[in-house]
């Protein structure tokens, strides 16, 4: 996310809240609401817990709708949704999950206007997988592992054919998923690749303007 100027990070947990599920299902309550893994001592969250977690996604979000508000009125914009996916999940010892599933980056654009944004989505497919910026070439396809969730959504929904939300899951090999050591390398090298395709954002954003 460092190579944008202007952003936000959460540090909260998604087993606190998740952000970018919608309100009614951000917190999980049991485990069936979080892939069946057992998170609390009780049975279910406690009533009190659950509505403080409701209530720091309100915050979230309202924080969030003037500060868009405000770049909106300026013309057309593009959000950058930076997540991570696991590869690994077989455990600590197996194997990476095969490649045809897993792309380096995944651009979720499920809820993008195509009509409206299409070149740019392309544009920015096209120069993330780019072997002559950033990096190197990168695996980049959309909406392989995801298509993007409650952030695109809400964008989508409140600035129609203004607001443009590629939801980008990086492949965790920047970092050991189970022990969670860092490659600063590969980190700074992703920071890079995603720097890189700021100038075509800026260009198709300008046609679109």
């Amino acid at each position: 996310a460092g190579a944008v100027e202007s952003r936000m990070l959460t540090h909260r947990s998604r087993f606190e809240v998740d952000l970018n599920r919608p309100r009614r299902e951000a917190v999980y309550r049991t485990p069936a609401d979080a892939w069946d893994l057992d998170l609390w001592r009780d049975e279910a969250l406690p009533d009190e817990a659950w509505r403080g977690s409701l209530a720091v996604w309100d915050e979230v979000y309202a924080a969030l709708a003037p500060r868009l508000d405000e770049v909106a009125d300026r013309g057309p914009f593009v959000l950058l949704d930076v997540h991570s996916y696991n590869h690994r999940r077989g455990g600590p010892t197996a194997g990476p999950e095969p490649l045809a599933d897993n792309p380096d980056v995944n651009v979720g654009t499920g809820s993008v206007d195509r009509s409206r944004f299409g070149r740019l989505v392309e544009r920015f497919v096209r120069d993330m997988a780019s072997a002559d910026l950033g990096c190197g070439p990168v695996d980049t396809r959309e909406n392989v592992k995801f298509e993007g969730r409650q952030l695109a959504w809400w964008v989508h929904d409140r600035y129609p054919r203004v607001g443009c939300v590629l939801a980008l899951e990086f492949k965790k090999t920047f970092m050991d998923e189970w022990t969670g050591v860092p490659d600063d390398a590969a980190i700074a090298c992703a920071r890079t690749n995603l720097a890189a395709t700021l100038p075509g954002l800026t260009e198709e954003l300008g046609r679109l303007r």
